[in-house]
């Protein structure tokens, strides 16, 4: 039972540091974004999608917009880490240049982000909040972050 206490407790803790910060006020976009890329164990990005503005039902252009905001985060990401240090001392654009299978698993990693936040404003556009855990994305990609 103590156990299963610390275990509930530590949960609730994690779930407190999760992206608790809105970019949506009002059903609109903040005009100024801060965000912190770099945290002790993840990295997170933001992706801003658009809706279809042809498409009259609601579901269909959350959906659409929500779907391009994942893929906008996704590339916020790969550009993040690409700037990255590995242990050794190269960037890791460089040793993707030259490793196929590097360059794969990064790209793994990054489509198994976890999407840790979901907004949406009047218009059906979409904010999302992307998380991957930097022990993961190393056990996933076979590095070591400096």
């Amino acid at each position: 039972m103590k156990r299963f206490i610390v275990c509930l407790v530590a949960a609730v803790a994690l779930s407190a540091c999760s992206s608790n910060k809105s970019y949506v006020k009002k059903g609109q976009i903040d005009k100024t974004l801060d965000q912190e890329a770099f945290h002790k164990s993840y990295i997170e990005t933001i992706g801003i999608g658009a809706a279809d503005s042809t498409m009259t039902n609601t579901t269909q252009r959350k959906a659409t917009s929500r779907d391009a905001a994942v893929v906008q985060g996704q590339y916020e990401m790969l550009s993040v880490i690409k700037g990255l240090n590995l242990e050794g001392g190269i960037v890791v654009e460089k040793a993707m240049e030259t490793d196929s299978k590097l360059t794969t698993s990064i790209n793994e990693a990054i489509k198994g982000a976890e999407v840790v936040k979901t907004e949406w404003t009047n218009d059906d556009g979409c904010v999302v909040v992307l998380r991957l855990n930097k022990k993961r994305f190393q056990e996933l990609t076979g590095t070591k972050l400096e």
